[in-house]
């Protein structure tokens, strides 16, 4: 298989938004000393962990071009795959770590210099919604590109929170504003990455694509012409934007040469017009030879 994995094609945005990203890391752990924020080095080690994350999409795009061996026949696009997972995990602890860190500041919430807390932030602000434009597009092409998107979705509910709550902060001294904010970002982040998560794993069980009716792909093969029946069918997905499918035809009693000869170039056409899978195997059998040998 030549076919590049989605992340691979976006490699030039991801290094682009994990620069951007790094930089930015740095600039908040300096803002954040500079104005004693406890808001702004948590949010700094939010952006760490985002840094870790494109970090490791990077690294899934990269493996995703190595060629495929006699060991790993589909080469490395499950990389993809499991970077993907990595990220979901890594957001469930950076969620639930803004939550500890907002239990901590309801209780004795910390007093920080909010306008400079404001600047770095609005900076922040900014290097998102770069990396929101820049990635935008190939999020829902790819898990592991959706987990890099979602990364910087947090990053920019982060930056926007800070803004807030140092406006308040400022505006009225109020310093119970900064883990009110980080409450809702946290409980923001929680549901899209279990959603994220669960189409990982959906994705490493081999199970049924999402957007796959198994049962509407059964009655489009039985449709063929000389096609009597399908068993033993499968479809999965080997990695975002990949999805693969085998089968077992079973041709019709008395079915001539040339329209057996085709089924299986038949069937191959018929799911990729009609479900876009173009990586298939077929195996055509005759109905008296299925009936003799039975169904697997």
């Amino acid at each position: 298989m030549e076919q590049l994995s989605v992340t691979a094609k976006n490699r030039r945005s991801l290094w682009i938004v994990f620069g951007l990203t790094f930089t930015y890391f740095l600039v908040e752990v300096v803002g954040g000393l500079l104005t004693n924020s406890l808001a702004l080095l948590a949010d700094a080690a939010h952006m760490l962990t985002d840094v870790g994350g494109l970090g490791l999409a990077l690294f899934a795009a990269w493996m995703s071009t190595k060629p495929a061996t006699p060991q790993r026949t589909y080469g490395y696009y499950r990389v993809e795959i499991l970077a993907a997972l990595a990220n979901a995990v890594v957001l469930f602890l950076m969620a639930f770590f803004i939550l500890f860190e907002a239990y901590h500041r309801f209780r004795e919430p910390p007093e920080v210099s909010s306008l400079l807390m404001m600047a770095v932030a609005a900076v922040g602000l900014v290097v998102n919604l770069i990396g929101i434009w820049l990635l935008h597009r190939s999020s829902g092409e790819s898990l592991n590109m959706k987990g890099a998107y979602l990364e910087v979705v947090s990053d920019l509910l982060g930056s926007v929170g800070v803004i807030v709550a140092a406006g308040v902060m400022w505006a009225t001294g109020w310093y119970y504003a900064d883990p009110i904010f980080g409450v809702g970002i946290g409980l923001f982040i929680l549901p899209r990455t279990w959603g994220l998560m669960k189409q990982a794993v959906n994705v490493l069980l081999e199970a049924t694509p999402a957007h796959i009716n198994l049962a509407e792909v059964e009655v489009s093969l039985r449709g063929i012409e000389g096609v009597a029946s399908v068993h033993d069918l499968h479809v999965w997905t080997i990695t975002s934007g990949i999805d693969a499918l085998s089968a077992h035809v079973v041709l019709a009693q008395g079915v001539g040469p040339t329209v057996a000869d085709a089924a299986a170039e038949r069937v191959a056409a018929a799911v990729k017009e009609k479900f876009g899978i173009d990586h298939t195997t077929i195996q055509v059998e005759r109905s008296d030879r299925k009936a003799s040998e039975g169904t697997m």
